[in-house]
């Protein structure tokens, strides 16, 4: 019978026939594909172990981090967990100038490793939503009588302690911070009320309440705590490699190197409420100062923290500017154009004789109101009638010496210093009217894009009024936009473009500005970004006992690593046996009789001796 010779990449000695017939002969050709596949096996075997251990080394998880971050936001929007013993708490109230809201935080077990934060985000009560409470009137309305202070808070505290488990009170930190209201009243009817706190709070209440945890903080720490809860809910302050997330170079403060280290690019913060407008930013370089004067002007507006657990350590360390401007916010402007129209058109009446703006019929034509829009200011008696014309480059024009610019460098509103800006490596968040004045009326939220937002801003100036409140009775205006947003639309987009080109010094055609109302759907606090910053070495407490469990090894870091080790060995281990197996079979084969093999080749039957009879 023929045979059929199969070649290999293996020596002439390995070459083999198969038989039709099939027999003991089959064991070369298993032999040499065994050893084929054991190569091939052992080969990927390698090589998946040397991509395990490298993404373990330089954590090239970027993938499952992100989808890990998505998830967080996502489980954000679920009830806490009040039976799992692993939560902790966190209180913070915010006594602001018209009321005061309490906000209680929470966060899991922290994970032992030294460069993560806490993952603290807002508690959410059975229904799911966030457990925040307000009451009114502002704290600061008690100077006088502040004894009544604890009586006035007890509400909100009662509200908490509903709300976190009793268990857990005495190690839940509370903290009452003070902002605008009570900055205004004097030292000693601030301390009056912060005392009245500090003794009866502790009498009704276990949470922990020290002196530390009541106090009157200042507009820059304000803004640096608002700075620190946009980033962290934006993910800024996780240090890990991803190729599709800004960086930038970092002269870290304090630090002795003068090595820079490269970090997550973070994100800057404009805010532009009714009275002020304020502006902060990370300065990630050493900054130099034209004067000493200048320098002892910067003091004042740099922040420089550690965010991290471990002071050593200088992975969260920042240096934050914080400026805040007030007279700049959208209503004072307003206000203060105002005044100045009344005041300067009152002497121009008086130089020339006219009557312009004292009556209907004679109106002052104002450019910052849309087009024959009638409006009326009045001042000590007398009134200034206005009409429209909605001119938005002239409205510009005029407002452009309220900024209080000088000519001097690195300064910004008011002739404040401002350290540069890397317009090239930069983003930026715009709340409050930076977004009303994109959004509610212009429809343009989200990206800002200045040549666009011109164009729509003078549409709409140019827009004749009973065309505006026909459309707005029509219900095409973002729903909370109401008949004052529409009259001084117009002015707010001018004073918001100037503010921010002007001001700020912002090109116009800047690309990273975004407008939002909130961040990932959620209205981010300052109160957050306190409790972050003071609870920052908690985390103390978690990492050494995971360095005590962890012993003198270190098994819990690369426990992943080490059990790919083990299977792949494991691996490795049958496939070589199995190989060993069939070479000693295949060395017994050889040794077999000479007739024995010529038998197997003609695919007959082997026989030692004669046959039966």
């Amino acid at each position: 019978m023929g045979r059929i010779g199969i070649s290999c990449l293996f020596p002439a000695s390995w070459h083999f026939s198969i038989s039709p017939v099939g027999c003991p002969r089959f064991l070369n050709t298993s032999l040499r594909q065994i050893i084929v596949i054991s190569i091939l096996a052992a080969a990927v075997s390698l090589l998946y172990l040397s991509v395990v251990i490298i993404r373990s080394k330089y954590g090239w998880l970027s993938k499952d981090k992100k989808f890990q971050r998505y998830l967080a936001r996502v489980t954000d929007v679920e009830a806490t967990d009040t039976n799992n013993p692993n939560v902790n708490y966190g209180i913070v109230v915010d006594c602001g100038s018209s009321g005061s809201r309490i906000f209680v935080y929470c966060w899991p077990r922290h994970n032992g490793n030294p460069h993560d934060l806490l993952d603290i985000r807002q508690m959410r009560d059975k229904n799911r939503k966030p457990v925040v409470m307000k009451i009114k009137p502002g704290i600061s309305e008690f100077a006088t009588s502040p004894e009544k202070v604890s009586d006035y808070i007890s509400p909100l505290l009662n509200f908490a302690a509903e709300h976190v488990p009793r268990a857990k009170h005495k190690e839940t930190p509370l903290y009452i911070l003070c902002t605008a209201g009570m900055r205004v009243l004097p030292e000693s009817q601030q301390k009056a009320i912060l005392e009245d706190l500090l003794t009866d709070i502790p009498v009704h209440f276990d949470f922990l309440f020290s002196d530390s945890h009541a106090e009157v903080i200042s507009g820059k720490q304000e803004g640096v705590y608002a700075w620190i809860g946009i980033n962290f809910v934006l993910g800024r302050f996780e240090h890990i490699e991803e190729d599709d997330e800004a960086v930038v170079e970092v002269n870290v403060p304090g630090s002795e190197s003068s090595e820079a280290i490269v970090r997550k690019r973070t994100a800057g913060i404009l805010d532009m409420g009714g009275v002020s407008t304020q502006i902060a930013y990370e300065v990630p370089k050493t900054v130099s100062f034209a004067s000493s004067q200048q320098e002892e002007v910067a003091k004042n507006l740099l922040a420089e923290f550690n965010l991290g657990c471990d002071v050593h350590q200088t992975e969260h360390v920042y240096r934050v500017y914080v400026a805040t401007f007030l007279g700049f916010g959208g209503n004072a402007a307003r206000q203060r154009y105002e005044d100045k129209l009344f005041a300067s058109t009152v002497q121009k009446n008086r130089l020339l004789g006219k009557q312009t703006g004292l009556t209907p019929d004679a109106p002052y034509l104002d450019p910052c109101l849309p087009l024959d829009i009638k409006d009326e200011v009045q001042q000590n008696g007398q009134t200034l009638y206005l009409r429209g014309t909605g001119d938005f480059d002239l409205c510009r024009e005029t407002l452009q010496p309220f900024m209080n610019k000088t000519n001097e460098t690195q300064t910004s509103l008011n002739g404040v210093y401002q350290p540069p800006i890397d317009f090239q490596n930069s983003e930026f968040y715009g709340f409050s009217e930076f977004y009303y004045c994109t959004e509610d009326v212009l429809r343009m939220g989200g990206d800002y894009n200045a040549a666009k937002f011109t164009k729509a801003a003078k549409d709409y100036c140019a827009t004749k009024w009973s065309i505006l409140r026909e459309r707005f009775d029509r219900g095409l205006y973002a729903s909370h936009a109401d008949l004052h947003r529409l009259k001084y639309q117009c002015f707010k987009s001018a004073w918001m473009f100037e503010v921010f080109h002007r001001g700020f010094s912002f090109p116009v055609t800047y690309k990273n500005l975004k407008t939002a109302l909130q961040v990932y759907d959620k209205e981010v606090q300052w109160t957050l970004g306190a409790i972050l910053y003071r609870t920052r070495f908690l985390p103390l407490r978690d990492i050494r006992q995971e360095v005590f469990r962890a012993g003198h090894g270190h098994w819990r870091g690369v426990s992943f690593v080490y059990n790919h080790y083990l299977f792949s060995g494991c691996f490795l281990v049958v496939l070589l046996s199995i190989l060993l197996y069939l070479l000693r079979l295949r060395r017994i084969h050889r040794r077999a009789p000479r007739t024995g093999s010529l038998w197997m080749e003609e695919g007959l039957p082997s026989q030692k001796g004669p046959g039966p009879l």
